[in-house]
């Protein structure tokens, strides 16, 4: 099983979100994600955040909500633990533009192109189905969680809220 990171940086009532259309064979090619990757040796979950949003934004943080653990389960994928973070604490340079919808104003990265996006209008980007979730449970700042999620192909089968069965469906509309 691979450990991975996910930070949702927030700003003005906007999400730092990462357009991940650069790397070749992504996994989330195409699709819009928070900024995060994987655990180097010896990292613990929040050594790992802090990296990763220093390499890929530039930005330093200064505190984080350890909001919970995402597991996905997929026919395609090895299994991956998702430990998500989300914060409005941190320090550097912000140079990065505000998304408009219909008008991709990006700035460059490594990983795709970075841009504010207006809370609300992130359910309208291309996302995982799944993300759609624990996106919800952060803007309701529900307290750490654990969120089971499985896929067939891109498809969202189940989800799974600390340990009961959700209807998923109120989220994909």
């Amino acid at each position: 099983m691979k450990n991975t990171t996910l930070c949702y940086l927030e700003k003005d009532g906007a999400y730092l979100m990462l357009h991940r259309v650069k790397k070749k064979n992504d996994v989330n090619e195409g699709k819009w994600v928070g900024v995060g990757g994987h655990f180097e040796e010896g990292e613990s979950p929040f050594d790992c955040a802090v990296r990763e949003v220093f390499e890929e934004t530039g930005f330093v943080l200064a505190g984080a909500r350890y909001a919970g653990v995402v597991t996905f389960v997929s026919d395609r994928f090895e299994t991956e633990q998702m430990h998500l973070f989300h914060s409005t604490d941190f320090l550097g340079e912000d140079g990065y533009p505000t998304f408009s919808e219909g008008v991709e104003q990006t700035t460059d990265c490594i990983e795709g192109n970075l841009a504010w996006v207006d809370k609300d209008a992130v359910p309208r980007l291309p996302l995982w189905e799944g993300d759609r979730i624990f996106l919800a449970l952060l803007k309701e700042n529900v307290p750490h969680f654990s969120l089971k999620l499985a896929y067939t192909g891109d498809a969202l089968t189940s989800a799974v809220l600390d340990g009961v069965p959700l209807d998923f469906s109120k989220y994909l509309a």
